[in-house]
């Protein structure tokens, strides 16, 4: 299902907001304009000219002029993409072209410049139509299952099939990929493999670039199949493809590493003492090789302001100074009993449960805070365990200093054994500017020694920051690569190389 226009996903599941909430709120950040999207306003007219339709036509590819699939497919799903969605200041594509697998390459040679487009949700400016004239590349029409090895547990997969078909086609067969990401209902598996997404059970079966055993990638000088058995024939090429953003080439299949259906799920609900103590517990519960798919820490910020948005007056009463810790076990029985884990802390009976049921209500909870005049966003990173306390604290000055009246939430979640990611989510009145928060916010990751995104990947915003986070020569390298695979710069331009 395409992405309702500047919003996320199906309209009729957004809750409102209780008048309580948004009066606790205002009191706490303040509060811009309240309204809803306007309507849009007239669409550009193409800028393609005769030759280069023709020449996309020429390929057998669907070419889409329609108003409506360029709007569509103008922007992501971030803040700054919704604000300009809503206020009608957004460029769009000079057309919409769906290519089966066997034509995408021709559509490369065409020398037109392309945006490969998935689901829509990147929040990095990922898919921004950047330059003169280009191209969404809807993959949505390579949207198999091509093959599923049960001997060797691996099933490819077509980029364009959204989270839940593919799990679908894989439950059919008694498989999961385990790729739950907040995403997940709109997000493509070509997707994932692009900016080496991260999935909210990714501690146990993985992030999704773990996953990958191969991929299949046409670029506009031919087709590269990296990947495959373990070999020690140099670097990894498929490393290099993973998490290249559609700047490198597009991908045409990907084959994952996949799992039996898990007899038992179960999710636990804590509230542990504090912040620092609820990190040393997962720390050591990772260390000891006693892995959850699930490990969900909020600190004291965003546990109390998600009871707040959810919970019974006793419960936020209990929660009061403590953070909510969240547990998830999946697998055979055998090994769900063997690695459950009490933690030191107080059990929330059933709460652990409804955190599995609204795992994806975040993006529809976005859409009602914003018609009530109020900014909120994201942000996320990894550190080392020794760091994460001190990235948590910067972070939260920096946008504190930056915002003046804002609610900063963050959990942890993603464990490695020597590392954890830091998702933050930002509340605060619809009339202070993000940006500036945004970069005071990066400057304070880099300052403390964590990483400028963890899994939301590069796109445009990070861009800026790609140098000092791999430094010149590092920088030089991609652009090296970049000139051998897309010599013409016809590959998402603008985005991952500085």
């Amino acid at each position: 299902m395409t992405m309702v226009h500047a919003g996320w996903g199906d309209p009729s599941r957004r809750k409102g907001l209780p008048e309580p909430v948004v009066g606790w709120l205002a009191h706490k950040v303040g509060r811009g304009a309240a309204g809803e999207p306007a309507p849009v306003a007239s669409v550009p007219p193409s800028r393609l000219t005769d030759a280069q339709l023709a020449a996309l036509r020429g390929t057998g590819a669907e070419v889409d002029l329609s108003d409506e699939a360029r709007v569509a497919r103008a922007a992501g799903r971030s803040y700054l993409d919704l604000l300009a969605l809503r206020s009608g200041t957004f460029d769009v594509p000079d057309a919409v072209v769906r290519p089966t697998a066997d034509q995408v390459g021709a559509v490369l040679r065409t020398g037109v410049t392309v945006v490969p487009f998935g689901g829509g949700t990147s929040v990095v400016g990922g898919v921004a139509p950047l330059g003169e004239t280009v191209v969404a590349l809807d993959l949505s029409r390579l949207d198999r299952l091509v093959s599923l090895s049960e001997e060797d547990r691996t099933a490819v997969l077509e980029p364009g099939l959204t989270g839940p078909a593919a799990e679908a086609l894989l439950n059919a067969r008694g498989w999961t990929l385990g790729h739950f990401p907040q995403s997940f209902e709109h997000a493509t598996i070509g997707g994932f493999a692009a900016t080496r997404s991260a999935g909210q059970a990714s501690t146990g079966y993985g992030r999704f670039d773990a996953l990958v055993v191969a991929m299949t990638v046409e670029t506009p000088v031919g087709r590269i199949d990296v990947g495959g058995s373990p070999t020690a024939a140099g670097p990894s090429l498929l490393q290099l493809f993973l998490g290249s953003e559609g700047a490198l080439g597009v991908i045409t299949s990907v084959t994952v590493r996949i799992k039996p259906l898990p007899e038992v799920k179960r999710y636990d609900a804590w509230l542990v003492s504090s912040w620092e103590e609820g990190i040393r517990q997962l720390r050591e519960l990772e260390q000891s090789g006693v892995v959850p798919e699930v490990a969900r820490l909020s600190d004291e910020d965003e546990t109390a302001t998600s009871l707040r948005l959810s919970a019974p007056r006793a419960v936020r009463a209990l929660a009061r100074g403590r953070c909510l810790l969240i547990l998830g076990w999946e697998g055979s029985a055998a090994s769900v009993k063997r690695r459950r884990t009490r933690m030191k802390g107080i059990p929330l009976p059933g709460a652990g449960d409804r955190w599995e049921h609204g795992r994806y209500d975040g993006p529809y909870l976005r859409d009602d805070l914003m018609d009530a005049g109020f900014l909120v966003e994201t942000l996320e990173t990894s550190a080392s365990w020794s760091r994460l306390l001190d990235v948590h604290s910067a972070v939260r000055a920096a946008l504190a200093a930056a915002l003046g009246d804002c609610i900063v939430m963050c959990h942890v979640s993603h464990l490695y054994p020597h590392a954890a990611s830091l998702y933050f989510t930002v509340l605060a009145s619809g009339n202070k500017p993000w940006q500036p928060a945004k970069d005071a916010a990066c400057q304070a990751l880099l300052a403390t020694g964590a990483t400028i995104t963890h899994h939301h990947a590069v796109g445009t915003d990070h861009r800026p920051w790609m140098r000092a986070e791999v430094g010149d020569l590092g920088v030089e390298v991609l652009r090296a690569v970049k000139q051998v695979v897309d010599p013409s710069g016809v590959l998402n331009p603008g985005k991952l190389i500085p």
